[in-house]
């Protein structure tokens, strides 16, 4: 299973936002949209940066409340990991559990056009899961 099957199931749709939003413009789509992470992309879809729910909690928790109004280019992840929609779900799960992050996006010719988070990983996986156990039932029973 590839990242495109999981993309084509899920959608292709992601929520992004430029990088001189404030932080607090972030957490506020963040919360309307109940999602834990943004992809920074510059006007041509490119991903320049990433934050999540725990950028926001890391920056508010160590400087306070007054960096809420500062632009994303100042707070966010900067390294982002990428995939392309060709790579494979145990490639897409050995990756974030490596660099221990939750939410990867998906990047076509250098611009973005998908993402994909560690419960679509799981959800995608258990499926394959039930269906190799159903299919081993039906052959056990068939014999």
């Amino acid at each position: 299973m590839t990242v495109r099957s999981i993309l084509d199931e899920k959608g292709y749709s992601v929520e992004t936002i430029g990088p001189s939003a404030s932080l607090r413009e972030a957490a506020e789509l963040m919360a309307q949209k109940r999602i834990g992470a943004l992809v920074v992309t510059d006007r041509e879809r490119r991903v320049i940066g990433i934050l999540s729910e725990r950028d926001v909690v890391r920056v508010i928790g160590l400087e306070g409340p007054e960096r809420l109004d500062d632009e994303l280019d100042t707070v966010m992840t900067t390294k982002v990991v990428t995939c392309d929609t060709n790579e494979t779900v145990p490639q897409l799960m050995e990756q974030m559990t490596a660099g221990r992050f939750r939410h990867m996006p998906v990047v076509q010719g250098g611009k973005l056009i998908g993402l994909v988070s560690i419960g679509d990983v799981v959800k995608h996986r258990l499926a394959e899961f039930e269906r190799e156990s159903s299919a081993m039932r039906e052959y056990i029973l068939s014999t």
